[in-house]
């Protein structure tokens, strides 16, 4: 297609709504997405250090009453 000024560029044949309504969505869903997946990222990592340490917590705990028992008997 071809325009013969910039007003009609951003006209777009009458169908400015449509196609500067999509260009918009499809900015912002690029801009979103990969701030969506670092703020993911960090919570599952964060989630898994938590883990990883309540299951270190029981281990410790599990030797130590089972050291106690020993000890006892």
């Amino acid at each position: 297609m071809h325009w013969n000024s910039f007003a009609e560029f951003l006209a777009m044949g009458n169908h400015a709504v449509y196609v500067w309504g999509s260009v918009g969505v499809m900015a912002v869903l690029m801009i979103a997405e990969p701030m969506l997946l670092v703020r993911g990222r960090k919570t599952l990592v964060a989630r898994l250090k938590r883990q990883l340490r309540a299951e270190q917590h029981e281990s410790v705990a599990n030797r130590s009453t089972s050291n106690t028992h020993r000890s006892q008997a």
